[in-house]
């Protein structure tokens, strides 16, 4: 026996399969853009976590580093229930080019503002990379659902 898979026997089938494929394509792509809000608080946990390295008790990070996965692990939970999915942002494809863009944003802040404010003790300096971070996390994930919802549909 072979381990190859037989094409179906006619191209009415092969059609129909394809056909039914494309419609649960079309159906996640209807379900998968998250609310407004999910946006907000993913870059609000953000804002919230990077600001806690400008308070003088180095043992808030310590605190609100489990706070920040407590609430990017709701945060997924609460996607999936709403979506029925979950979508790893690092997939390959199309979607890459927006977790670069991010990753390099994120980094051009955080790295000079990690400097400043533990290196030259300048408070504060967190709290405006975690604003800056906050809004591009927010609005990365928001261009990342697009790109994904355009591909989802073949647009791509």
């Amino acid at each position: 026996m072979s381990d190859r898979i037989e094409p179906p026997a006619d191209r009415d089938a092969a059609a129909a399969q394809l056909a039914a494929l494309q419609a649960d394509r079309a159906a996640l792509a209807d379900r998968a853009m998250q609310p407004w809000w999910y946006d907000a608080l993913l870059g609000l946990l953000t804002f919230a976590f990077l600001s806690s390295y400008s308070i003088a008790f180095p043992w808030v990070t310590v605190v609100a580093l489990p706070l920040y996965l407590l609430g990017m692990r709701w945060l997924m939970s609460v996607y999936r229930r709403l979506t029925g999915t979950w979508v790893d942002g690092t997939r390959p494809g199309p979607t890459r080019r927006a977790v670069r863009v991010y990753w390099v944003a994120a980094s051009a802040v955080l790295i000079p503002a990690l400097v400043v404010e533990l290196g030259l003790e300048v408070r504060g300096a967190m709290v405006v990379a975690g604003a800056v971070v906050g809004l591009t996390i927010a609005l990365v994930s928001r261009w990342w659902s697009r790109i994904y919802i355009a591909e989802l549909r073949g647009q791509l």
